[in-house]
């Protein structure tokens, strides 16, 4: 005989959410899509860091604002924000399925893809301004996956709002940048 237990959530549907005790293939597939959520997420990264680098010329010569924090921030900061970002997108995944879930799941890829394109056109293409807009759609998108997410798992929407407030800081950044340098 199967053992269900029920548990109490933090998901916004009524009641709490019926959990099949022990079985084996929902753990197994959980697993995976954390792997896959961690993977999606590690390969944003990896595809913008390849273009990132405090250290080329072309970027060096930019006049920066003083507010400009050290390149060696944003190693630290960006590991956290992308483990953050992984664990969110799992815990939607994870929410009962709906027309909710599949636009957070929507959004949570467009803010990848946004991500990722960022470093591509500053320090890829040298083009601050792109970027910038780049960085808005960004920023937009970030703030619709909460505002989304918030009614799904709002823990997940929470796990997320270090990483809007630093995207929005990287656009004063960004414009700063784009105004020293026009």
């Amino acid at each position: 005989m199967e053992t269900t237990t029920q548990e109490p959530t933090t998901r916004t549907v009524p009641g709490p959410v019926k959990r099949t005790a022990l079985n084996p293939t929902l753990r197994t597939e959980s697993v995976v899509a954390l792997g896959t959520f961690g993977a999606l997420t590690v390969g944003a990264a990896v595809l913008g860091g390849r273009q990132s680098s405090a250290d080329s010329l072309w970027y060096k010569r930019l006049r920066k604002p003083a507010f400009q924090p050290s390149p060696k921030v944003f190693a630290p900061v960006w590991t956290v924000l992308y483990g953050l970002i992984a664990l969110s997108g799992w815990r939607v995944w994870t929410a009962p399925a709906g027309a909710r879930r599949s636009r957070a799941l929507a959004l949570w890829g467009v803010q990848l893809g946004l991500n990722a394109a960022w470093s591509w056109l500053f320090f890829g293409r040298h083009q601050p301004r792109r970027a910038l807009a780049d960085n808005l759609a960004l920023l937009g998108s970030i703030g619709a996956y909460v505002a989304t997410t918030r009614n799904v798992d709002r823990p997940a929407a929470w796990m997320v709002a270090p990483y809007l407030a630093w995207v929005g800081f990287a656009n004063v950044l960004n414009a700063e940048i784009v105004r020293r340098n026009a």
